[in-house]
């Protein structure tokens, strides 16, 4: 499914709108509890922009701060890093000389 910036800015506020409903919370008090303008409140909710903070404030006065956590996986070491990388060396080469080490 491929939906573009706008669609998507109205599902997340349509989520938001939900929860803080389901919650009994008016948007004044939201705005207040999260340090926001009732202004960024309406526009996220309506899918017509807001700021990362402002997202973020809200999100956290709503309990939600998990959402963050579940948009992307741990930054951790890539298969192609694991691949290429050396192995450590548990004692040194030889040297490939005709005269014997003594």
């Amino acid at each position: 499914m491929s939906a573009n910036i706008e669609d998507l800015m109205a599902l997340l506020g349509e989520r938001i709108r939900e929860l803080r409903l389901r919650e009994n919370i008016a948007q004044t008090v939201l705005a207040m509890r999260s340090g926001v303008s009732l202004k960024a409140v309406k526009n996220l909710e309506n899918g017509t922009g807001a700021t990362v903070s402002s997202l973020l404030r809200v999100l956290r006065t709503l309990g939600r701060n998990e959402w963050i956590e579940t948009l992307g996986p741990k930054v951790g070491i890539s298969p192609m890093q694991m691949v290429n990388r050396r192995k450590t060396r548990l004692r040194a080469t030889r040297k490939k000389t005709g005269v014997a080490d003594v």
